[in-house]
């Protein structure tokens, strides 16, 4: 079987160690998200790609669900001496290491298709992981920042990093647009239509709707190229109970004006692209809601308690995915 999977960072890597159980001679290949790559210290990082190639290679951070486990900070401590910042994203001495050499292998002209690859021949996932493009792309967000100065003030209005909204800001202020820059004019990386083109179900996990599945569906020929596969589509609801199981997608989907429900998402992607969609039980209600939008729907435990509850959610994906195919 030749599944691909579009995949964020923390809940994407997660259902992906779980999918990798589930079938394990199954052929996957990832296409991950690069909206969340930032420029650091001179370094190129691409938090997603990293989450996944860590998870997957059993070095990433279990607690936190990102970053090197084992980890010291000397070096950030060290710049933060040097008064040389940002000092609201914290790189560990370990997590260094990888995007200098990613920096590195850029700079020698290689594209991050191929720097990818390289750094995934030492983790060894188990996954074919493609960047959805080697052409730069950085999600900024637009916010109103709150007035510090005189009373009644209106605030300033800004464009952000997505990374400066999320880490440093943690969605304190509503974000008002989100734009994947540089997507319209992004080419997929080499390998990412072909794999969609060859695949046998096409999966979306449970990553944020608008800036990691959304990011990539972004890139054009991605969407059209999934569409047009004639292959099952399945997504897994991230909002549980009308509210995020991991972080703060309500933020960014109020930005596109799409409420926090499973449903609400699900009609996001829409019938043109999704065939099926699973959500967790206590949102058993919205199935029939989802189903008249054209989307197959079925209600099953989604919360990635450990990895057997991961197991079971792929393979009711599959499940789908099967059911689907079958009608």
């Amino acid at each position: 079987m030749r599944i691909v999977v579009l995949a964020g960072g923390i809940g994407g890597a997660r259902f992906l160690r779980g999918l990798k159980r589930a079938v394990p001679d199954a052929d996957i290949t990832v296409i991950g998200n690069t909206g969340d790559d930032i420029h650091l210290f001179g370094l190129k990082v691409c938090p997603d790609l990293d989450t996944v190639m860590y998870t997957l290679g059993d070095g990433i951070n279990e607690e936190q669900g990102w970053g090197r486990a084992d980890e010291t900070f000397h070096l950030k401590e060290e710049l933060a001496a040097y008064g040389v910042g940002p000092d609201w994203f914290g790189l560990g001495d370990r997590d260094f290491a990888t995007h200098i050499v990613r920096t590195q292998m850029l700079g020698a002209g290689y594209p991050l298709s191929a720097v990818t690859e390289a750094l995934c021949d030492r983790w060894k996932p188990g996954v074919r992981l493609i960047p959805m493009s080697d052409d730069r792309v950085e999600t900024h967000v637009a916010v109103t920042l709150p007035d510090t100065g005189s009373a009644g003030g209106s605030g300033e209005r800004k464009v952000i990093h997505f990374q400066e909204y999320w880490v440093r800001l943690r969605a304190s202020v509503p974000a008002e647009a989100v734009v994947p820059v540089g997507a319209e004019q992004a080419k997929p990386a080499p390998g990412v239509l072909e794999a969609i083109a060859e695949a046998d179900v096409v999966l979306f996990p449970p990553s944020n709707p608008v800036v990691s599945v959304g990011t990539i569906l972004a890139v054009p020929g991605i969407r059209e190229a999934i569409a047009d596969a004639g292959v099952p589509v399945v997504g897994l609801s991230p909002i549980v109970g009308d509210a995020p199981v991991r972080g703060m997608a309500d933020k960014v989907l109020a930005a596109v004006g799409v409420e926090s429900t499973a449903a609400a998402v699900a009609e996001h992607y829409g019938s043109g692209l999704l065939d099926g969609w699973l959500v967790d039980t206590v949102d058993a209600a919205v199935v029939e809601r989802v189903e008249a939008a054209g989307i197959r729907c079925r209600a099953v435990p989604l919360m990635m308690t450990d990895l057997e509850a991961t197991v079971r959610m792929a393979r009711e994906a599959l499940a789908l995915a099967e059911e689907v195919r079958a009608s």
